[in-house]
C-alpha cells in the first residue's frame, strides 16, 4: 500500500533504507565534513578549561534547537536566567531545559556503555519539557500546516508500533554491524527515523537534535556535545521540513543527506571559529584585568565572566570569588575599563561581558 499522508504511517520502513547510494557528490560532502569536525574535536580537546566555553556554546545551541519550534528569547533574557536569576521569561527556562536536557542524555548514555537508547530519549524530552510525558499512547496525533490546517503528515500509531519501531531506530544507533555507511551519513537517517516516528506528544524535533549531537560523541566524532548545528537549520528553516517530507514522499535520501552534511559543514566551522574567538577575548581580557585589578586580579572571575556573561555582586558573592564589598570595586574598577557594561534592570546591575554578548551574537 502506497503512503497516504492522512494515516498513521506504520510502514515506516526500518534502517538503513535500501536504495539508497552514495553519490560522488555525497562522498566530497562526506570528506569536507569528517575534515571541520575533526578540526573542531582538536580544538575542543586542547582548551584547558573546556566546560567554561562549551557551556556558552551548547546554550547558544539550545536557544537555535527552541527557536525552530517558534520557542523564542533574547540573549538578554537568556543570560540573565542563566545568572540564576529568578524571574526567566517562559522561553528561557524552555532553553535552559534544553540544555539541562542534553547533559542529562550525555551523562545517562556514559553511564550506560555509550548506549543511546530509548529509555534515554524519554528522559531527555522529560527533562525538555520539565514533565513525566513519555511515549505517546493517544491515537489522532498529525502534523498540520499552521495556516490552513491541512494535514501534512500523519506519523505511527499507537504505543506498540511506536517502541518497536525505536527498538529498531536504537540496533541501527548502536550496532555497528547494522551498516557500512559512514557515521555521518548514518546520523542524517537516525535524525529523518526520529522525527517520521515522531514518538512523542511534543518536543520531538528537539529531542531530536540533542541525539544528533549525542550521537557524535557516541562515534567519537566529538568529545564534547558542543556543535552549534541548529544555527544551520534556523537559517534554512523551510528546506528542513522540505526535505524531511521528500524523503517521507520521494525516498529522496541523497538531498536530505547532503542537507545535513551541509549543515555539518558549516556550524563545524562556524562553532570552531566562536570558540577561537571567545580563546582570544579571554586572553585580552586577562591582560586588562591584571592591569585594572591589580595583585587582586582573580581567574575565578574571569573564568565566571565567560560561563556567565551577566554579572551581579550577588553572584560573585554566591560563587565565593569574592565578599560583597570587594565583589562591588572589581565590577566598578572593569566597568570604569569599559571592560564590562553595566545595565540596570529593576533594583538589580547586571555588568555584561558585552564583548563576548556580541561574539556569540554574529553568524
Amino acid at each position: 500500500m502506497g503512503y497516504n499522508k492522512n494515516t498513521p504511517f506504520n510502514d515506516l520502513p526500518a534502517l538503513p533504507p535500501q536504495d539508497f547510494t552514495e553519490s560522488p557528490e555525497i562522498l566530497r560532502h562526506l570528506a569536507k565534513a569528517a575534515r571541520y569536525l575533526g578540526e573542531l574535536n582538536g580544538l575542543c580537546a586542547s582548551l584547558p578549561d573546556p566546560q567554561l566555553l562549551i557551556n556558552t556554546i551548547v546554550l547558544q545551541e539550545s536557544k537555535d534547537s527552541s527557536a525552530i519550534e517558534n520557542i523564542v528569547t533574547t540573549q538578554d533574557e537568556l543570560y540573565k536566567a542563566a545568572s540564576e536569576e529568578g524571574t526567566a521569561s517562559h522561553g528561557a527556562k524552555e532553553v535552559l531545559s534544553y540544555r539541562e536536557a542534553l547533559y542529562v542524555g550525555l551523562e545517562k548514555m556514559t553511564g550506560q556503555k555509550n548506549l543511546l537508547l530509548t529509555n534515554t530519549m524519554v528522559e531527555i524530552v522529560q527533562t525538555i519539557k520539565q514533565n513525566k510525558s513519555g511515549i505517546r499512547t493517544a491515537p489522532g496525533t498529525a502534523l498540520k500546516n499552521a495556516i490552513n490546517g491541512e494535514v501534512i503528515y500523519t506519523p505511527p500509531c499507537c504505543e506498540d508500533v511506536l517502541r518497536e519501531k525505536l527498538a529498531s531506530l536504537e540496533q541501527f544507533i548502536n550496532d555497528p554491524d547494522s551498516s557500512p555507511l559512514d557515521p555521518l551519513v548514518k546520523m542524517a537517517f537516525i535524525h529523518y527515523q526520529f522525527e517520521a516516528i515522531h514518538p512523542f506528544a511534543d518536543g520531538n524535533g528537539r529531542t531530536g537534535r540533542i541525539v544528533n549531537a549525542l550521537y557524535l560523541v557516541q562515534q567519537d566524532l566529538l568529545t564534547q556535545p558542543v556543535l552549534y548545528l541548529s544555527s544551520y537549520i534556523v537559517k534554512y528553516k523551510t528546506e528542513y521540513y522540505q526535505l524531511l517530507r521528500g524523503v517521507t514522499e520521494q525516498h529522496n535520501w541523497h538531498d536530505w543527506v547532503m542537507y545535513i552534511l551541509t549543515a555539518l559543514i558549516e556550524t563545524a566551522q562556524l562553532t570552531t571559529k566562536k570558540i577561537r574567538a571567545m580563546l582570544l577575548l579571554k586572553e585580552d581580557y586577562e591582560k586588562q584585568m591584571k592591569q585594572t585589578l591589580g595583585s587582586s586580579f582573580s581567574y575565578e572571575l574571569l573564568q565566571l565572566m565567560f560561563a556567565l556573561p551577566y554579572l551581579k555582586i550577588e553572584l560573585l558573592e554566591k560563587r565565593a570569588i569574592a565578599h560583597r564589598q570587594t565583589a562591588s570595586v572589581w565590577l566598578k574598577k572593569l566597568t570604569d575599563a569599559n571592560i564590562l557594561k553595566p545595565q540596570k534592570i529593576g533594583r538589580t546591575t547586571y555588568y555584561v561581558n558585552y564583548r563576548l554578548m556580541e561574539l556569540l551574537a554574529e553568524n
